[in-house]
């Protein structure tokens, strides 16, 4: 394969899961973790990617704030953030990680709406305090760099003390056969937090994410009670999501 083509591959990676490792990367490609480190170093002098230790993100993911930044199907996002609105109430409370669509998410809030949001993202919180009507609690801990979120025991032990209405999960890979995974042992952890301290769990995810498995599991599809993505429920492509327990929107 040649470079350009290792490279395009790399960038559709990181845009539809957020971050990639040398070590997958290379057994993808069947080429040696250095040309990967290469590729990377490459994308990153270009200001495509943003290098980390083993692998790479995309630079929206580390700051979505930019407006330099281009986020991935941004339009399908908004799309998705639209439909998730809908489940939030007056009066309810909601869980919150980050990432692109929940941004696109809080900033769609109703001036009007009336709500409490608990989240793990500091960049999260800071769109919401714009709505004089929301009131917004972060959960602390180490913040990871990489993703703006605080993990750690610190931020696992507050979330436990809550029982809110809904938590809204982005997906790094969601499948019917093993649920909701992600790459990044710190992250799993935080949402498998999440989860335990919602009644119901959304998870909002573009499609091109679904029938996708990272190598570590944050929890079964039947503990999911939304998924949410650009497509219609009805979609073909969604037949197998109909026949589980989860509610389409």
């Amino acid at each position: 394969m040649r470079k350009d083509e290792r490279q395009k591959f790399i960038l559709k990676e990181i845009n539809l899961h957020n971050k990639v490792l040398c070590a997958d990367l290379s057994i993808q490609l069947k080429v040696s973790d250095d040309t990967i480190r290469r590729d990377i170093i490459e994308l990153a002098e270009m200001g495509k990617v943003v290098k980390v230790h083993g692998g790479a993100v995309g630079p929206s993911f580390v700051s979505p704030f930019s407006g330099q930044n281009e986020v991935y199907a941004l339009e399908s996002k908004k799309i998705i953030a639209e439909k998730a609105l809908r489940l939030i109430k007056n009066n309810s409370t909601v869980l919150t990680e980050g990432g692109t669509t929940i941004l696109e998410l809080a900033k769609m809030i109703p001036k009007n709406m009336k709500a409490t949001f608990f989240t793990i993202s500091p960049q999260i919180a800071i769109t919401l305090s714009e709505f004089d009507n929301i009131e917004v609690i972060t959960i602390g801990g180490r913040l990871l760099k990489n993703a703006n979120l605080h993990v750690g025991s610190g931020m696992i032990n507050q979330l436990s003390e809550i029982k809110a209405d809904l938590c809204l999960l982005g997906a790094n890979a969601f499948s019917v056969e093993e649920g909701l995974t992600d790459l990044d042992w710190e992250v799993v952890q935080a949402k498998k937090a999440l989860i335990r301290s919602a009644k119901k769990a959304v998870v909002v995810t573009i499609s091109e994410k679904l029938n996708t498995i990272q190598t570590i599991k944050i929890c079964d599809v039947n503990q999911v009670n939304y998924l949410i993505t650009e497509l219609d429920p009805n979609d073909p492509s969604l037949i197998k999501y109909q026949d589980t327990n989860l509610t389409l929107l």
